[in-house]
This record gives structure tokens, C-alpha cells and sequence, in this order.
């Protein structure tokens, strides 16, 4: 059988809701389709206060990249329409 991989994301969602929502390590392992092994040693790596903070620097990266992302996109669609009235003038001109 293949072993499951999961992000770090999902992982740290899980040690989540047992520390912070208290949900049994059981339950929640149960509920999302998981080993309470596997849960309970997330819980020792993610709770350490530096794997904290490394998760919420991460987070912070991945919200920039999406807004840098959706920015790029805008300015991509205004640079195409710039052109097409470059065009479109340079064309009609008398």
C-alpha cells in the first residue's frame, strides 16, 4: 500500500484542532482519514513555538505570492489593451 502524503498545511490544520479546539487526537485522526500515530507526532514537530512560526511566515509568503500573482495578472491585461489602442490609433491616424 502507498503511503498518504500531506502538506504541511493540512498537517498543521489537524494539529490545530487538537490543541487549540480540543478535539481527542482519536476523533480527530479518525475524521480526517488518518493514522493517531501519524497525528501525534504532527503534534510534537508543530507545536514547538519555531515550527509556529515557520507556518505563519510561510502562510504570510503564500498570501504575497497570490496577491503579487492576481496583481500580474492585472497589469497584463491593462499592458494588452494599451497595446491593442496603440495599434487601433496608430492606424486611424491622418
Amino acid at each position: 500500500m502507498a503511503r498518504r502524503r500531506y502538506s504541511d498545511e493540512f498537517k498543521m490544520e489537524a494539529v490545530k484542532q487538537v490543541l487549540e479546539n480540543g478535539y481527542t487526537i482519536t476523533d480527530t485522526a479518525e475524521r480526517l482519514g488518518v493514522h493517531p500515530t501519524s497525528l501525534s507526532s504532527w503534534i510534537k514537530r508543530y507545536e514547538s513555538p519555531e515550527a509556529q512560526i515557520k507556518y505563519n511566515i510561510q502562510q504570510s509568503a503564500d498570501a504575497e505570492i497570490k496577491r503579487l500573482q492576481k496583481e500580474l495578472k492585472r497589469v497584463t491585461q491593462e499592458r494588452d489593451i494599451l497595446k491593442k489602442a496603440a495599434v487601433y490609433f496608430a492606424s486611424h491616424t491622418d
